[in-house]
């Protein structure tokens, strides 16, 4: 894998780009995707944006998301689009196989793929060019990034301020992470500096749900959260029959797995919830307790050191109990 910087002459010959993120896209994925889309359309790039699944319904208000093509929706013309394209962008992951069914299609293109992603054991083999920094709070920090280290930073328009905006405040927790470092700060002032209006993105992120989500989550934490103050570890395991009560569509569960860190002395927080074709995990934790390791070892998964994920293709019921006894093998970490 080339050093991204690579790239920077090779921006002004205008090519036809497609830019994809992880499966189910947060924040950062959407944002860091559209902040490129704007930032490459400058340049005379034919550019389109491809996500795996579906998205949150409350990422809608990003500039350019009417634009972005569903594979699972538009196979056949998603397919087409990148049998045309010269560069692949791959924001926000770091392994194919967490583009899903896209995956597949991926390995099998001829094009240039270009990483840009901040998790941790990337698949380096598969991209030609590219950066991984497990040090950066965001996808959208390292495109931001990647616009000024390119001497490029006055193409940086309001449209591109909002999205990478949305990506590095979502992924820093609002800035309380240790992920916000000065170089973050700095960041988020230069945008503000060129137009940013940041209350208005932090309203259109958590501000745009509907009445029934919030009831799901008074629901979930009172029926469906586990304290094991033995090991400084909460649970949340919801059901499909949760999802369903509750009209729990994709984005609503987004940020659930937090709300145990608020209560004194937990260490781990964990969210799994019944998918139709497998369980999702959900893991986050405070100080030395590492769920990446804990997610890679148990359920499939990994990420961050302090926030990561997994799958099951057991029970509910089963991938509990093994999310106990992967706990309770862990007590020494937890318990310090």
């Amino acid at each position: 894998m080339q050093p991204i910087q690579e790239l920077y002459p090779l921006l002004h010959t205008p090519r036809t780009v497609v830019i994809t993120m992880h499966q189910k896209p947060d924040a950062d994925a959407m944002g860091s995707a559209l902040g490129l889309y704007h930032f490459l359309q400058q340049f005379g790039h034919r550019v389109t944006v491809i996500s795996p699944t579906n998205w949150a319904r409350w990422l809608n208000w990003m500039p350019g998301c009417d634009t972005v093509v569903d594979f699972e929706l538009y196979r056949e013309k998603a397919e087409g689009i990148l049998d045309q394209a010269e560069w692949l962008f791959c924001l926000d992951f770091n392994v194919l196989q967490r583009t899903k069914n896209m995956a597949p299609k991926i390995r099998s293109l001829s094009c240039t793929r270009i990483l840009i992603d901040h998790h941790q054991q990337p698949e380096v083999a598969s991209f030609a060019y590219g950066i991984s920094d497990t040090a950066k709070s965001s996808t959208c920090e390292m495109v931001y990034d990647f616009i000024t280290g390119s001497g490029h930073g006055d193409k940086i328009n309001t449209d591109i301020a909002e999205c990478l905006y949305a990506g590095v405040m979502a992924d820093t927790g609002s800035f309380r992470f240790p992920a916000a470092s000065a170089h973050v700060h700095a960041m988020v002032s230069d945008l503000k500096g060129r137009g940013l209006n940041h209350t208005q993105v932090h309203e259109n992120i958590y501000d745009n749900f509907l009445e029934n989500r919030l009831r799901f989550i008074g629901h979930v934490l009172l029926h469906r959260m586990e304290i094991y103050y033995e090991y400084n570890t909460a649970l949340i395991a919801i059901s499909k029959k949760d999802l369903l009560r509750y009209e729990v569509k994709t984005g609503d569960s987004d940020g659930l797995v937090n709300y145990p860190l608020s209560i004194q002395g937990i260490k781990l927080a964990a969210l799994v919830i019944d998918r139709d074709e497998e369980r999702k995990w959900s893991f986050r934790s405070k100080g030395d307790f590492d769920v990446n390791t804990f997610a890679r070892n148990y359920f499939e998964g990994g990420g961050h050191y302090n926030a990561s994920g997994g799958r099951s293709s057991a029970s509910l019921d089963q991938t509990v109990q093994d999310f106990l006894e992967a706990m309770k093998k862990s007590a020494l970490q937890l318990q310090d």
